[in-house]
């Protein structure tokens, strides 16, 4: 074993330039990395959010197609509401059919309802 004060100071130099180095080596490899993962992570992010985008898009699409078809279902659904409206009004302002006998009466109106449906 060589003694410690005989290796001259090149050598302790260049072997504390080599163990520097080799740390800083480490630490640029954990650096470069850090930095592929990051960038994976943002890519996969900038992928997700762009995902949720055109699903929003998607979503909006549908959303305006199904608010047109319901406004034309709401307007077919008032048209139908207000004849039968009126058709309520006339039956509720018709006077009886046989006055003073209500079963006679609503056998009058039923058998009116049938043949306008075309059962009789």
């Amino acid at each position: 074993m060589i003694p410690l004060g005989t290796v001259p100071a090149w050598v302790w130099a260049l072997g504390l330039s080599v163990a520097g180095n080799a740390a800083l080596g480490w630490v640029w490899l954990d650096a470069r990395e850090q930095a592929a993962i990051a960038a994976t992570q943002r890519d996969n992010a900038r992928a997700a959010a762009s995902a949720c985008s055109d699903a929003t898009e998607d979503l909006r699409e549908l959303a305006d197609k199904r608010g047109i078809e319901a406004k034309k279902a709401q307007a077919a659904a008032r048209a139908t509401a207000v004849g039968r409206q009126q058709r309520a009004n006339t039956i509720l302002s018709t006077p009886a059919a046989v006055p003073g006998d209500a079963c006679a009466s609503a056998q009058v109106r039923i058998d009116g309802w049938l043949r306008e449906r075309g059962h009789q």
